[in-house]
């Protein structure tokens, strides 16, 4: 499995979420109150529910992570409005919508850039 996004729009909020350890991605639906804390991304081919899971591969900003924890609505939300927290750190109490990836490095994302996920 393999799914590739675009990054059209970084919010102006995004880099104050290093702290967090967080990055929101988000499509081009994005309601306009949540562009400011959310990449904006325009997937080039149709997500499947289900590809994201513990071990698949995350490349963005220049790393490659792999993903440890995967909430129970994330890929559901993925695919209906291209929504994902994405945790660069340990988290307990992982959201139903976000994934947890390592290592704990936060990624500098920049417009035009790819985002993909493989299996």
């Amino acid at each position: 499995m393999s799914f590739k996004t675009k990054v059209l729009e970084i919010g102006s909020m995004v880099p104050a979420f290093e702290e967090e350890m967080l990055v929101v991605l988000f499509g081009t639906n994005a309601p306009s109150e949540l562009k400011d804390i959310s990449v904006i991304h325009d997937p080039e081919a149709d997500f499947a529910d289900g590809t994201i899971k513990e071990g698949t591969q995350l490349v963005m900003g220049g790393n490659t992570y792999t993903v440890t924890k995967v909430g129970n609505a994330a890929n559901a939300n993925f695919e209906e409005l291209g929504h994902l927290s994405i945790y660069f750190k340990d988290n307990d109490e992982l959201l139903p919508g976000a994934i947890q990836v390592e290592p704990s490095v936060f990624p500098q994302v920049e417009i035009g850039e790819e985002i993909s996920f493989s299996n």
